[in-house]
C-alpha cells in the first residue's frame, strides 16, 4: 500500500468528523475550484490575514472549513496544524502527515481526485457499515448445573 494511502487511513481518516469527510467527499466529485493543492488556505495562513474569511482550502482545511464551518485563515490554519500533528502521534512517526501532504500537493489533479475520492468514500463506508453481530456468549460448564437449595 502507497505510503500516503497509509497516512490518509491511519492517520488523518479516523479524526475527521462524518461532516467534513462528506464536503471533502462532494469537493472532489464535483471538482470544486475551491479544493486549493500546494496550499493549506488561500488567502495563505500568515499572521495578518488570519482574521480574514477562507476561501480555497487543501483536503484538511476543506474538511474545516465546509464540515465544520470554520471560517477564518487562523481557524482553519490551526485545525490544520491539530490534524498533522495527531496523525504523526497516530503513525507513530514525526513528520508522518506530510507523505499524505506531498502526495495531495504534487499529485496532478484528475489523479488526486480519483485517488481520494476512493479513500474519502472508504472512510465513511467503514463508519456506516454495519457491525458484526456478537458472537453468543459461552456459558460456564457450572452454571448449567442447577443449584442445590
Amino acid at each position: 500500500m502507497d505510503t500516503w494511502r497509509k497516512v490518509w487511513r491511519n492517520g488523518f481518516a479516523p479524526a475527521l468528523s462524518i461532516n467534513g469527510l462528506r464536503a471533502l467527499r462532494r469537493a472532489l466529485a464535483s471538482n470544486d475550484s475551491r479544493l486549493a493543492q500546494g496550499a493549506t488556505t488561500f488567502p495563505p495562513p500568515l499572521a495578518s490575514a488570519r482574521d480574514w474569511p477562507v476561501e480555497a482550502a487543501c483536503a484538511l482545511g476543506f474538511c474545516a472549513w465546509q464540515g465544520e464551518q470554520l471560517e477564518t485563515v487562523g481557524e482553519v490554519g490551526e485545525f490544520f496544524s491539530r490534524c498533522c500533528f495527531e496523525a504523526d502521534q497516530r503513525i507513530g512517526k514525526p513528520a508522518a502527515s506530510r507523505w499524505f501532504l506531498k502526495w495531495f500537493d504534487d499529485t496532478p489533479r484528475e489523479e488526486m481526485r480519483r485517488e481520494l475520492l476512493t479513500e474519502v468514500n472508504r472512510a465513511i463506508h467503514e463508519r456506516y457499515s454495519p457491525i458484526a453481530p456478537a458472537k453468543p456468549q459461552q456459558r460456564d460448564l457450572y452454571e448449567s448445573i442447577p443449584q442445590v437449595a
